[in-house]
């Protein structure tokens, strides 16, 4: 995702499909926030967040939110400021979470990720575009399936934790952005750069593929409605849980009252 939405302009066209894929995640993450406040916040279901559909939902939002954004950084004239606007965007997002709701707070999100990420693959850009576009992807990918576990303090695949990490790189509680938490770090949307900046990666050598192959056009599809969600995916993104948090504590209110 690139969640300000203004990334996808290039020769004076822009890329609808993309907004949309971005449209349809901003909804299933309002949808999940809904359910893990319901479950989890007023206890109604404390065990729902651990069953296996769950993750997979979770996962899934998240996994199009990073692959859309390394795609679009291809059509982003500064993807640097872009990437400071974003941490700025995401460290208020920690402020507000660590006044409002301590337990819940939200440590290196996915708008730091995100920022990070564009910063990062920007500054090395030039060098990244020399590796054939598929062969980008395809190592990117892999890289991000070897070091999904690199949080857990192990190298393997998808879960397969087959090297097990030095217990030391996970004593500072400071490098867990960078994917080794200590054991006290709590985070309730934590992103760290490993593994999901080879997400990111990823999805950077796929518009490039994407471009190599002539598959522009199927992208000009537009979505209504769709289309103009994922436009506003950033400002969504931050207004969306305050408002939901707003409207659950007026319903627990009033149900409060009328007993």
């Amino acid at each position: 995702m690139n969640p300000n939405g203004k990334a996808l302009l290039k020769e004076n066209k822009r890329y609808y499909l993309l907004d949309s894929l971005r449209g349809i995640s901003i909804i299933s993450m309002i949808a999940f926030h809904l359910c893990y406040d319901l479950f989890m916040i007023y206890g109604i279901n404390t065990s729902w967040y651990f069953y296996p559909i769950t993750a997979v939902w979770e996962r899934s939002i998240c996994v199009v939110f990073i692959l859309v954004s390394g795609m679009c950084l291809n059509f982003s004239g500064n993807g640097i400021k872009r990437g400071i606007l974003l941490n700025l965007a995401g460290f208020a997002v920690t402020c507000v979470t660590v006044i409002a709701e301590p337990n819940q707070a939200v440590w290196f999100g996915v708008l730091n990720l995100i920022g990070c990420s564009m910063m990062i693959v920007s500054v090395l850009s030039d060098n990244l575009k020399k590796i054939r576009p598929l062969s980008g992807a395809l190592i990117s990918f892999l890289l991000y399936a070897v070091s999904y576990d690199v949080p857990k303090g192990y190298v393997g695949l998808f879960g397969l934790d087959i090297v097990k990490l030095p217990d030391f790189l996970y004593s500072c509680k400071y490098l867990a952005f960078l994917g080794c938490p200590s054991s006290d770090f709590f985070s309730t949307d934590f992103f760290p750069l490993i593994p999901w900046i080879f997400l990111f990666a990823a999805g950077f050598y796929l518009w490039n593929f994407i471009v190599e192959k002539n598959l522009t056009k199927y992208f000009e599809l537009k979505i209504p409605v769709l289309d103009k969600i994922g436009r506003y995916s950033l400002w969504i993104y931050l207004a969306h849980q305050p408002i939901i948090m707003g409207i659950l504590m007026s319903v627990s209110y009033t149900h409060l009252r009328a007993h």
